[in-house]
């Protein structure tokens, strides 16, 4: 049965290339044409292949159904939560998770330290747009009209000297974030706190949410929080993997 189960869901990347007659599935899958035309047949039971009028084989509307309907239950705070807190218990600073909606960045998850020095961020709270690194990296996967514009009608506070001052040094910046991959907010915000994030990327690539790693300077040097910059890349390529499905958790044996 597993076998059977398995030469049948292979007939779906297959598919992806695009139609396919019988004699293709055949000779992909290394069965008879018999075999195939089972496994077909099952597979358009189900909606997840449609058979053509030329007799090639097609995804299935179904499928798409249901790829959206998996997409819209995916719930990326659930799958970060724990290795928000590996990356927490690794590295001792505050860990934050943030997504992008209604033209708001808001944290929707967060690790506190293990040092007594505190951040004020809580869940729910819009950050600072222009100078917060996860922000930077969640608009600056957006289109380049779509970034012109939301930087056109964004306000400039200079929260510090550090602060992006205008919309042309913010879409410079946004720029750099999207051909680097990561952001940082180096006493952006705060003249005492800083920052570096990584993207958490779906299926088709897009940025879907953003997690940071925050700390004072009179706990670490930017530098020193700068260095983790690769662990804190490795735990949102990990958090991406298992959102997008390329890497599930595995049952247990």
């Amino acid at each position: 049965m597993s076998q059977t189960v398995d030469r049948a869901l292979s007939i779906l990347p297959l598919l992806t290339e695009g139609p396919a007659d019988l004699g293709r599935v055949a000779d992909r899958l290394g069965v008879h044409k018999s075999t195939a035309l089972r496994l077909l047949r099952t597979l358009h039971q189900h909606g997840l292949v449609h058979r053509q009028s030329d007799q090639r084989y097609r995804l299935g509307a179904r499928l798409f159904a249901l790829a959206q309907e998996a997409m819209e239950s995916l719930d990326v705070r659930e799958i970060a939560h724990p290795h928000l807190l590996d990356l927490g218990e690794q590295c001792g600073h505050t860990v934050h998770l943030a997504v992008h909606e209604d033209d708001e960045v808001l944290y929707i998850d967060k690790v506190d330290s293990r040092y007594p020095v505190r951040m004020y961020s809580r869940i729910g709270k819009p950050v600072a747009i222009t100078v917060a690194a996860v922000a930077k990296l969640l608009l600056a996967d957006l289109s380049e009209a779509e970034r012109r514009v939301i930087a056109q009608r964004l306000d400039y506070p200079m929260y510090t000297a550090r602060s992006t001052p205008n919309a042309a040094a913010f879409l410079k910046e946004l720029a750099t974030v999207r051909e680097q991959g990561w952001a940082a907010d180096l006493g952006g915000h705060e003249e005492s706190i800083n920052c570096v994030a990584a993207p958490i990327r779906g299926a088709d690539g897009r940025v879907v949410a953003a997690m940071s790693v925050s700390a004072p300077n009179v706990v670490v040097t930017a530098d020193e929080l700068l260095a983790l910059l690769p662990l804190v890349r490795r735990t949102a390529d990990a958090v991406s993997d298992e959102f997008s499905g390329r890497n599930p958790v595995k049952d247990p044996v």
